[in-house]
């Protein structure tokens, strides 16, 4: 794997023409597997052999893998993504409350209360001409579901910028094991800032919830596990919807047709979301899953203990699921029986934050369109810097011109 991240989708289909499991090589020379295959996938995410817990990745548990191994911290953290059974569902009960229907759709005025503050602020910045160049990314993506996961989770305005500095060295794949480590230890003092403020001045917020939650038989987050599943709500609950934004308004940039559909009324917002996270999907490979024996997905055994990618950006492009065109951008694929997309997850562990992250960037895009129908990104899409990480899939900046 390319440490640098990368455009994905090249080599993704490289990969897919031989075979649904890749066998990969981490930063550090540590052998792993990633499926890429929509249908090995969709098996994989969901098989009872298969588990999340660090227990069962046998270089880390044999002292293989160093401090400041750059993926440590998705192996090692305390929350959701590393539990298992009982664990998880104990975890994810506590935080699901936050994430009903009810609670998210309660949710919705604030997120069009800020997206109305961003437009306001974007079109100041773009000034008269909207001519203007301004980085979509920073000024709209961003803040959007920054400020709204530190809402729903009681953080400070002031930790907003710090929280996602550092999230973007968690999710690098290229960082030094000094910064690596650098990484963590402040994020974690953050987070620990944000609890000990909560737990003093508890509030109406997700965080002071998690602290007094004690469910029927008194058990509770431990003090690892509360800090663990902060930091994994504030990496997903951002990082991903801003990659869902960014690329879906690229991705409507360069289809204009697409985007005429959908300003005709012939596709809907929601549809461009949903065509986004298959064909540009937020999240290219995630780490990690482990079998807990060796199991053989599409004719190809992954040994027991092996650390295992979930390649999400290339489940959506594969052409034996999502047809021969799979790699065009198509918004009226959804007007009939259509394969879904797996970029949200499967199985036990499909992702908590599903229904908000759809509602903030169908909201998003929908208005920031409506306001600026001629708004257009302002250099190729070769010259947008890509991230570095092969974890999250996205460029760096967004810089768009509004008129």
């Amino acid at each position: 794997m390319d440490p640098a991240g990368g455009c994905p989708h090249a080599a993704n289909a490289r990969l897919l023409a031989r075979g649904a499991v890749a066998p990969v090589v981490l930063p550090g020379d540590v052998e792993a597997m990633a499926v890429i295959g929509h249908d090995a996938l969709k098996e994989f995410l969901s098989h009872p052999d298969v588990a999340k817990g660090a227990t069962h990745f046998t270089a880390l548990q044999e002292g293989l893998i160093p401090d400041g191994w750059p993926l440590k911290t998705f192996a090692t953290v305390q929350g959701m993504t590393t539990a298992d059974g009982d664990d998880h569902r104990r975890l994810r009960s506590l935080v699901s409350k936050a994430f009903t229907t009810r609670r998210v759709e309660a949710l919705r005025g604030r997120v069009e209360e800020v997206t109305a503050e961003l437009l306001d602020a974007l079109e100041a910045a773009g000034g008269e001409s909207g001519h203007h160049a301004i980085d979509l990314r920073e000024h709209f993506a961003l803040p959007l579901p920054m400020g709204v996961i530190c809402e729903l989770l009681g953080v400070d305005a002031e930790y907003q910028d710090q929280l996602h500095h550092l999230s973007n060295q968690i999710v690098a794949t290229d960082i030094s094991p000094e910064d690596a480590m650098a990484a963590n230890r402040d994020i974690v003092a953050v987070l620990s800032a944000v609890a000990a403020s909560r737990t003093e001045k508890p509030g109406e917020d997700l965080t002071s919830a998690l602290i007094a939650a004690r469910e029927e038989d008194g058990d509770r987050l431990s003090g690892h596990e509360l800090i663990g599943t902060l930091l994994l709500m504030i990496i997903a609950g951002h990082e991903t919807t801003l990659n869902l934004i960014t690329n879906a308004v690229r991705a409507l940039c360069r289809h204009r047709d697409q985007l005429e559909l959908v300003q005709n009324g012939k596709a809907s917002w929601s549809d461009v979301v949903e065509e986004t996270l298959r064909w540009d999907s937020p999240v290219s490979f995630f780490p990690f899953r482990y079998p807990t024996r060796d199991l053989t997905v599409d004719g190809t055994v992954i040994p027991r203990g092996t650390p295992v990618l979930a390649g999400y950006s290339a489940a959506g492009r594969d052409k034996a699921a999502h047809g021969e065109d799979a790699d065009v951008f198509d918004l009226t694929r959804y007007t009939g029986p259509t394969t879904r997309h797996l970029s949200l997850g499967h199985g036990a562990h499909f992702c908590l934050g599903s229904s908000l992250a759809r509602m903030e960037a169908t909201i998003a895009l929908e208005r920031l369109f409506t306001r600026f129908p001629n708004l257009d990104v302002a250099v190729t899409e070769g010259e947008l810097p890509r991230h570095a990480s092969f974890v999250g899939n996205s460029v760096q900046q967004l810089p768009v011109t509004l008129r």
